[in-house]
């Protein structure tokens, strides 16, 4: 079994609702077993600004499948919720990020782990140090809480409580 964090994130189609639908679906996953959820977090857009603010937390797993089959549950999960790609970091009514699998590093053209800006986003940093503390290290980078310290011009705040 492996420990795995995959970041939820939402902007339309209430967020919240869209949050806790992921998460249903995750916890229903036959290979998936809920380990922490960490609290819900609000954000600016990372890409164009002209669309609402996003909600985002983290999810911990223990997982009995491969990186490449979790990627494909993912997938599968937004599309299912009806995930559309209109633009590059536009808006969504849910995305699925799978931030780590284990101590995995991979890169391929079909997944990079961990997560490519994972170290570089506060609305992914918080919440894994909400489940793994700030003395958690990623492989290949500092300790969260050196990667937070680097994140000065983001600024996100706790929304609440993740629903349930």
């Amino acid at each position: 079994m492996n420990h795995v964090f995959i970041g939820l994130g939402s902007n339309i189609d209430n967020p919240l609702d869209r949050l806790s639908e992921a998460y249903r679906h995750l916890t229903a996953h036959a290979d998936l077993s809920a380990t922490g959820l960490s609290k819900v977090y609000v954000s600016s857009p990372q890409g164009p600004q002209d669309q609402p603010d996003f909600y985002n937390a983290v999810a911990g797993f223990t997982a009995s499948l491969s990186p490449y089959e979790l990627l494909t549950a993912l997938l599968t999960i937004e599309t299912a919720m009806g995930r559309q790609r209109l633009r590059h970091w536009g808006e969504r009514c849910i995305d699925l990020d799978l931030l780590l699998f284990g101590d995995e590093v991979i890169a391929t053209d079909a997944l990079i782990l961990p997560h490519p800006r994972a170290h570089e986003r506060r609305f992914v940093l918080n919440p894994l140090c909400e489940l793994l503390g700030t003395d958690y290290v990623m492989p290949g980078q500092p300790s969260l809480g050196t990667l937070l310290s680097r994140c000065t011009q983001q600024t996100i705040s706790v929304l609440c409580e993740f629903p349930q």
